[in-house]
């Protein structure tokens, strides 16, 4: 005999678990409601700006930071001699129109190579010294780069030599390479000290060693290249770049002047042909001037003579002459022209 009860649980889907199924949307319901509620952000709650106005108006003081990244340096017991500092800025580079940024460069790190301490790296050195070794329009412009933006000595030197020698002064300096000729009345020496001024002032210019010394040795005159090939035993072509450099420094090194025409006086008054009839040459020459004088030579004017006229009397004769002294009459005459002789 079955029961009320039991019949529920067997012929019917039991009540509990009908009421179940709603409980879990629900659940499902309220995690999506905890879900939606957490992704609204809660509004923060922040303090009244408590400044005055006069606190609000005064300049910030952020934004200070150098330019330049010193790295940490753990030693402590390390400092600059005033002689240094006084050397670093004796030479600042100012920006004019012929200095130029490799050289204050090459200039900075002799000075900055003398200088030794212990745990403290060269480049660190180098970065702290560096702003007083500039002034002027250079100052300005490290004042104007990004705080923090130079971190190595590399850094600061591609910079440095990026902002004040442009490409085009570059290509200017190239040419000039390129174009080098030797001037007239200039000696080996000097055309070889001027084609190293030109690579000097542009250490960058990419020539190699072969093409520097094929340059330089097109530009010189046909005596000079004469004298260089005596010099390199017959050819230069012959030597390598290494031996030819050496052959050319040496022969720089004896400053020989060039050979000039030596001018000889010839004198107007030159004797005739028949007079010197083994120099036909220098009498055909004398002539010619002698000649060339007397065309272009002005008239010679007459010179009026001077009549001498007594300073006592007035007579045309001396006044050592003038009868006005001689006597005892005219003494007073002859005393004043005493004093003034």
């Amino acid at each position: 005999m079955q029961t009320r009860s039991s019949s529920k649980i067997v012929g019917e889907p039991s009540t509990n678990l009908t009421s179940t199924i709603p409980k879990r949307h629900n659940r499902r319901r309220s995690i999506q409601r905890v879900e939606l509620f957490s992704l609204i952000e809660t509004p923060v709650v922040t303090m009244a700006d408590q400044r005055t106005m006069e606190q609000l108006f005064q300049a910030p003081t952020e934004g200070y930071g150098d330019v330049i990244v010193i790295p940490a340096i753990l030693v402590e017991n390390y400092e600059f001699k005033h002689g240094l500092l006084n050397l670093v800025t004796s030479k600042p580079f100012c920006v004019f129109e012929k200095e130029d940024p490799h050289a204050h460069i090459r200039w900075f790190n002799k000075i900055t190579s003398t200088i030794k301490y212990r745990d403290v790296p060269n480049s660190s050195i180098k970065l702290m010294l560096f702003p007083f070794s500039i002034e002027g329009a250079a100052r300005i412009w490290l004042e104007k780069e990004p705080p923090r933006s130079i971190l190595t000595w590399e850094d600061l030197v591609s910079k440095f030599i990026n902002q004040f020698f442009p490409p085009s002064k570059t290509t200017n300096l190239r040419n000039e390479i390129t174009n080098f000729q030797q001037c007239f009345e200039e000696t080996f020496s000097e055309a070889w000290e001027r084609f190293k001024d030109l690579l000097r002032a542009c250490p960058h210019h990419g020539f190699t060693e072969l093409h520097q010394l094929d340059t330089f040795y097109n530009a010189l005159t046909p005596t000079d290249q004469d004298s260089l090939n005596v010099a390199a035993g017959g050819n230069l072509l012959t030597k390598t770049p290494r031996d030819a450099l050496t052959i050319i420094e040496n022969k720089s090194k004896v400053r020989n002047s060039r050979n000039k025409p030596v001018a000889t006086k010839v004198s107007t008054n030159a004797p005739s042909s028949s007079s010197t009839p083994q120099f036909p040459e220098i009498t055909a020459l004398a002539n010619a001037v002698k000649a060339l004088v007397l065309q272009r030579s002005p008239p010679s004017a007459f010179v009026k003579a001077v009549k001498e006229i007594c300073v006592t009397c007035g007579g045309p004769h001396p006044y050592y002459q003038c009868l006005a002294t001689d006597g005892n009459v005219f003494l007073e005459y002859r005393d004043n022209i005493q004093g003034y002789v």
